[in-house]
């Protein structure tokens, strides 16, 4: 762990250098530019509350405010897209970084580290703009967002280390990466985002419980929703797995990073 940490540091320009280069060559030749970091998330929460908060008159138990449900709605969907960039980036970044592999001498562990950065930056312009929608409607509550870092942390983890893993795996079974786009769908759905736990049959939550995603998501919606703690007891178990995947993830990266190469 120190040597990576280390090795980070040390590259820490490449990776920095890297994180910004890609927000400009993605934006580059667009009108809008960063803009439209925006709008996806925005239009479908747009789309969702007006479905389900005034369409089918969904409302949010335990809360009575105006704007509860789209607060809940907001939550669930910025936590996710956080997760999902995560995954759907780092188990294509070996293939789509294979010129860069061949050409240029680092430490490829680099790689998914811009990721995740990347994913970081693009979830904190997004969350800063809800903050302020937080204050507007008179929702914001600061112990609430500083409770929320720890949750993030350990998102980030689980994310990085399954995404190192499928990444690693996709050199050699390109099937992944349309694996990965159907699992995220599915996953997306087995999460309560759109819905209510509560509104699940009992056996339907339980096996929820099994769900990493589900415990993160209803944990970032308790607390900064109804202010609660984080219940530890639900969150200890992602924990665990994100630390498991992150070992798997460096074993099968030192392993195979040599292979990795000569396939691409």
């Amino acid at each position: 762990m120190k040597e990576l940490l280390l090795t980070i540091y040390r590259y820490r320009g490449f990776i920095v250098g890297s994180v910004k280069r890609e927000f400009q060559i993605r934006y580059k030749m667009s009108m809008l530019g960063a803009t439209w970091l925006i709008l996806q998330p925005l239009s479908m929460i747009l789309v969702y509350t007006l479905v389900f908060s005034q369409v089918m008159k969904t409302r949010l138990p335990g809360a009575s405010g105006v704007f509860a449900y789209s607060i809940y709605l907001c939550v669930g969907i910025i936590t996710w897209g956080l997760f999902a960039e995560i995954i759907s980036r780092s188990q294509n970044i070996f293939i789509e970084s294979a010129g860069l592999l061949k050409k240029l001498s680092f430490p490829r562990i680099c790689l998914p580290i811009i990721v995740a950065l990347s994913a970081i930056i693009n979830f904190t312009i997004i969350f800063s703009l809800f903050l302020v929608f937080l204050m507007i409607t008179g929702n914001f509550h600061f112990y609430s967002i500083v409770e929320i870092i720890p949750l993030l942390v350990i998102e980030v983890a689980f994310a990085l280390g399954l995404g190192v893993v499928l990444g690693v795996v996709n050199v050699f079974f390109r099937d992944v990466g349309q694996f990965v786009t159907v699992l995220l769908q599915f996953w997306f759905w087995f999460t309560p985002i759109v819905y209510v736990l509560s509104a699940l049959p009992v056996w339907a939550q339980e096996i929820l419980k099994y769900n990493p995603m589900a415990v993160l998501v209803d944990n970032f919606q308790q607390v900064i929703i109804h202010q609660q703690p984080i219940a530890w007891g639900s969150v200890w178990p992602v924990i665990v797995a994100a630390i498991i995947l992150c070992g798997l993830g460096m074993h099968l990266f030192r392993k195979h990073a040599a292979d990795m190469v000569d396939e691409l």
